[in-house]
């Protein structure tokens, strides 16, 4: 699928210009702090890491560790308080609002264990809204939303709402909707958190086919096995810091230094 010139974000550098750096995710320093009353919380402290285009990597750590903040200050949710992001070799870390929504839209796809589907809104018009927020014409966002829904099985649902969709059904279409703008970059937050075990391994295993193509991938999970059995690098979050990295070789788990 080919980007339009259009929905690049102002005064940005064609992240096409070199290939070898899409997907790269550079994280410098990261910190992000909260504050709750008087105390200061300290989601994420002083992070370092790299990410490289085509990995499936895993956050993973206990409840309040900060790996969902991660996730959020990586997609450009959230901006740090402290440190430097980088994507496609560019920083990212400073941009208005505006800018970073334009990112968002054209660079990475959201998967969310909520879904966050718009209940008033059928399945194709949930999966072409991030074509709209980026001018495509709408013969262009139905001719791609189609194709995308057959691809994940859902082609006879494109006219139903999301209260008539199974939860697996439901995450098929988040999934379609994160891939519609070609995004270098998959982001999902507890992707399998509200499925049963069958529709949770469909899920996956749509994400592993998209990281063999090339899509670099990134989980967020409390779930070690499922970390461990799809993914290639592990980050190891407590206390908002980087607690271990591992890299699987072959069919064993290596504790590196990144």
């Amino acid at each position: 699928m080919e980007k339009r010139e259009k929905g690049k974000p102002k005064d940005l550098i064609s992240f096409e210009e070199d290939s070898e750096q899409r997907g790269l995710i550079l994280l410098k320093k990261v910190t992000k702090h909260y504050q709750m009353g008087e105390s200061l919380v300290r989601a994420v402290d002083g992070i370092d890491l790299k990410i490289k285009p085509g990995e499936f990597v895993a956050i993973m750590g206990p409840s309040g560790s900060g790996k969902s903040t991660m996730m959020n200050l990586v997609g450009s949710l959230d901006i740090p308080t402290k440190g430097e992001i980088f994507l496609d070799n560019y920083n990212i870390s400073d941009l208005s609002e505006s800018e970073l929504a334009r990112i968002r839209g054209q660079k990475i796809g959201f998967i969310f264990q909520q879904f966050n589907l718009i209940p008033n809104l059928n399945v194709i018009e949930n999966v072409s809204l991030p074509m709209f927020f980026q001018d495509y014409e709408e013969d262009e966002r139905r001719e791609r939303s189609e194709k995308l829904l057959k691809k994940v099985g859902l082609g006879h649902r494109m006219y139903s709402y999301p209260n008539k969709l199974s939860g697996g059904e439901q995450q098929r279409v988040a999934i379609a909707r994160a891939l519609i703008n070609d995004p270098e970059v998959i982001l999902a937050d507890e992707p399998t958190g509200n499925l049963d075990t069958k529709n949770g391994e469909i899920i996956m295993s749509f994400l592993d086919e998209l990281n063999k193509k090339g899509k670099t991938i990134i989980i967020v999970t409390h779930d070690s096995e499922l970390g461990k059995k799809h993914a290639g690098i592990i980050y190891w979050i407590k206390d908002g810091k980087i607690e271990k990295t591992m890299k699987k070789v072959g069919d064993v788990w290596k504790n590196i230094r990144r």
